[in-house]
């Protein structure tokens, strides 16, 4: 079994965090990857506490194991980041900026911090505000990112970070993505789209399909999401969100000028709420071309972590055999 220096900063014995997923419910999958070993992740997008508490209950109620809970500045709702810290999970997840004096706060109750990055100057403030896990999130990944891509940013990050783990996110979905994360320095990966196709997850079956069909250039980076995602809570943050296309979408991509924010938002907000974020806004990444089944998150982590072993394995061999001697 693969074991790196992230699994003893995080607690967890196999080098894989999952994503997540912003308003979805995503219990049943972050126990299920907590048992398998992995950090689970829950998000806390436009929910309202009281389900972000009845969550944090029963994910306390599957699994005594370390996950995270994740917020964003897009936007922050200091209600729930409040109550997060008086949950007191084994760490706090955020991205969309690097927030100081939130990264204090949570070390001051005993939390950890995992901060994903999009650039290089976010991951040298990441360092600087003291994170303990930094995520290099390349541009393939789904959801909110950047632009620049997971084999270039990582390395780049890697030189920044110092004795601070890195881990590797945006177009990882089976173990070579996992070797070549650490072959690029990292100590572990980020899952997002993978485990959107797990049998856990609990968005629409029509989503998951989409994704098992779907190749690298059916997910796109929208442009005009400002229109219709809610805002940054302080100056700065950015982000240019990778999805499956729907009829919303090319519509906005077309003509922005068409979506009034102010009913945009919230009719997309309320779709998520019930359970129909898909048909407006599938969040899914390019590595939806890696991804051929749906299965348990389980078995998605154990062979993830049993095929990179194997590899790099068998590269060491390799490269052992052709050099002289």
């Amino acid at each position: 079994m693969l074991r790196t220096r992230l699994c003893d900063v995080l607690g967890i014995e196999v080098p894989v965090i999952g994503a997540p997923y912003g308003p979805y419910e995503q219990v049943d999958l972050a126990a299920a990857l907590c048992g398998a070993g992995a950090l689970g992740s829950l998000g806390t997008a436009v929910r309202p506490l009281a389900d972000l508490r009845r969550q944090w209950a029963r994910m306390r109620e599957l699994t005594d194991r370390p996950f995270a809970i994740n917020h964003t500045l897009r936007p922050l709702n200091e209600e729930a980041f409040q109550a997060t810290l008086d949950e007191r999970p084994a760490a706090v997840s955020f991205h969309l900026g690097v927030p100081g004096d939130l990264i204090k706060r949570a070390h001051d109750a005993g939390i950890l911090w995992i901060q994903q990055v999009m650039d290089v100057q976010q991951a040298e403030q990441a360092v600087g505000a003291g994170a303990d896990v930094i995520v290099a999130q390349g541009g393939e990944a789904g959801g909110q990112g950047g632009e620049v891509a997971t084999m270039v940013l990582v390395p780049q990050v890697v030189d920044i970070a110092g004795d601070t783990p890195v881990v590797a996110a945006g177009g990882i979905a089976d173990g070579r993505g996992l070797a070549a994360a650490l072959a690029l320095g990292a100590q572990g990966v980020a899952i997002g789209t993978r485990l959107l196709a797990s049998v856990e997850m609990d968005v629409a079956a029509e989503w998951k399909d989409r994704i098992v069909a779907a190749d690298a250039r059916d997910t796109v980076k929208l442009q005009h999401s400002d229109r219709f995602m809610p805002p940054f809570s302080r100056p700065g943050g950015y982000a240019f969100p990778r999805s499956l296309r729907t009829p919303f979408l090319d519509d906005a991509e077309a003509h922005p000028e068409r979506l009034q924010p102010a009913e945009a938002g919230p009719r997309i907000v309320g779709a998520v709420l019930e359970g129909r974020g898909h048909e407006f806004l599938p969040f899914t990444g390019q590595s939806a071309a890696l991804v051929h089944d749906i299965l348990p998150a389980a078995e998605i982590v154990r062979r993830i972590v049993d095929d990179a072993a194997t590899i790099l394995r068998r590269t060491a061999d390799t490269y052992t055999r052709s050099t002289p001697r």
